[in-house]
């Protein structure tokens, strides 16, 4: 009877130690993957208009440079603005000691994984509700939009008041807060300035969580350092966008240089003259077979007999591109101006080229090429894209050793040229540009065939890219990074010069944490500031 009452008793110890080790076990799983996954389960006890995804995350850690994929721990779809500072401000408020950060993403077109969050919380700004898009077509016209509302949406929305923002992108398929972030560019920033200059409001959500409306004469500090801010001082979530009455139709207009020289002197008169075209741009082409067949898909020559013997290959040549707004009453007057503007240029006769199309038609041209891309399987490529302003003073320099040297025989993608005017961009914006009043953009828009180890390859491109930088460091050209890229914080501060300060202070004010865009790479969360 002993024997059995102990033998009980031994079983039951052995099944409650088991049983305690069984909880014990589970408990230190559940803790690990708390821990490790990066997910605190306070997150998933979030009131929220929309939610968050802890599964769904993969898309979340692409982008349109194809060459990092960081995976977040789940991705915050917004309904609202609060859902937005109710996430950051939960993260914020879990201290230093936390190592969750938040990114915002707008159409995955970051090109080095600046939108991304290792193991952090995305934001998908496209989810973002809030008021519909709203045009006032006043004295001083603007449109109200949302952070995640994309420049082509904007266009056809304002078109039908016969209005349109001033200053574009050439790629209309991204968003009003990543661009913003940047600085936004295209070919009528010489007379505008960039998108950045033509904001009158913005509604912005800090690394505190608090929700801030901002503008020159209120909050004003956070709203210069946003702008061109690449998202270091809170979420852009929505903006108030300066418009101007939209023209009917555009007269588009390319002609060829076989002299840099002569391309760079035209392009500089034209964007100095009184009377002069509404969009400047330009590019470099390096040994196109058949370029003028090429663009007669869209464009008619001038004298056709001529173009027709005119030879592009094994020639590096510079493309003028210029448009000029139309309205139908004006139409005789317009080309007269066109005409006269084109006579004192020293373009090669044969290569003068013209179309007109419709205004929307000209600004949304791009995406006429990312549909033929992607039907051939070739636009979700890696793209290691370079962009680069040059002081004017150092562009001959530039041009005469990149595309006489590095770039002599091949490139792999357009190389876009264009002069910008300084007195165009304001100062207190946290964008970085060369000291000069005229500067140059030189983007290098490669694109890389997948796994080829060849001159189109990756590897390629990337040691062109790099051999590019450091000539330009060796000759202190004073060059400037635009959509820049740096892996350590010295090079940051290199980058800024002296601004270096201003930013780092103004991080400290609305983001003292270091809690959002992390992919940009320039501080780390819990890391002091320097």
């Amino acid at each position: 009877m002993r024997y059995t009452a102990a033998s009980f008793l031994r079983q039951n110890n052995m099944l409650f130690i088991r049983s305690f080790m069984v909880l014990f076990l589970c408990c230190i799983t559940v803790k690990i993957n708390l821990c490790f996954s990066g997910i605190p389960y306070s997150l998933k006890t979030l009131t929220l208009d929309g939610h968050l995804n802890f599964d769904e995350v993969h898309n979340a850690a692409r982008d349109f440079g194809n060459r990092y994929q960081l995976l977040p721990s789940a991705v915050l779809h917004p309904n609202s603005v609060s859902d937005i500072a109710t996430t950051v401000k939960h993260i914020w408020e879990m201290g230093s000691h936390s190592e969750l950060t938040v990114a915002a993403r707008g159409h995955g077109h970051s090109l080095q994984g600046q939108a991304q969050a290792h193991q952090g919380v995305v934001i998908n700004m496209e989810s973002l509700q809030g008021p519909k898009m709203q045009v006032y077509a006043e004295n001083s016209s603007y449109v109200d939009v949302s952070g995640g509302e994309l420049w082509i949406n904007i266009l056809h929305e304002s078109v039908k008041y016969g209005l349109a923002p001033k200053s574009w992108t050439d790629y209309l398929h991204l968003t009003v807060g990543g661009t913003f972030s940047n600085a936004g560019i295209s070919g009528q920033a010489f007379q505008h300035g960039p998108q950045i200059s033509n904001v009158h409001q913005l509604e912005v959500v800090t690394g505190k969580g608090e929700i801030i409306n901002c503008s020159e004469k209120q909050n004003s500090e956070l709203f210069h350092s946003v702008l061109g801010g690449l998202g270091q001082f809170g979420i852009i979530t929505r903006a108030r966008i300066s418009l101007e009455p939209a023209p009917d139709m555009v007269k588009w207009i390319r002609v060829l240089y076989s002299d840099f020289a002569t391309f760079a002197r035209d392009q500089e008169y034209l964007i100095s003259a009184e009377k002069t075209f509404d969009y400047i741009e330009g590019f470099v082409m390096v040994n196109r077979t058949g370029l003028l067949n090429n663009w007669r898909s869209s464009f008619d020559p001038q004298d056709p007999v001529q173009a027709s013997q005119f030879k592009s290959d094994g020639q590096t040549l510079f493309c003028l591109e210029l448009a000029k707004y139309i309205n139908k009453d004006e139409k005789d007057l317009v080309n007269q101006e066109v005409e006269s503007s084109l006579s004192v240029l020293n373009y090669i006769p044969s290569t003068l080229f013209l179309s007109e199309v419709s205004y929307i038609e000209f600004l949304d041209r791009v995406h006429v090429s990312e549909v033929k891309l992607r039907s051939k399987g070739l636009w979700e490529v890696p793209h290691p894209w370079l962009n680069l302003f040059i002081p004017q003073s150092k562009i001959h320099d530039f041009a005469r050793e990149v595309f006489g040297n590095i770039l002599a025989e091949t490139s792999n993608g357009p190389i876009l040229i264009y002069p910008l005017n300084k007195s165009k961009w304001d100062n207190r914006t946290s964008v970085v540009i060369p000291e000069e009043d005229v500067f140059y953009l030189v983007a290098f828009l490669s694109s890389a065939v997948p796994s080829s180890k060849g001159t189109d390859g990756l590897e390629h491109i990337l040691t062109q890219n790099k051999r590019i930088l450091e000539y330009c460091e060796t000759a202190r050209l004073g060059v400037k990074q635009y959509l820049p890229h740096y892996t350590t914080q010295e090079q940051w501060r290199s980058h800024f010069g002296p601004q270096w300060e201003v930013f780092v202070q103004r991080k400290s004010t609305y983001d003292p944490l270091a809690i959002l865009a992390p992919g940009q790479r320039i501080f780390q969360k819990a890391m002091p500031f320097s």
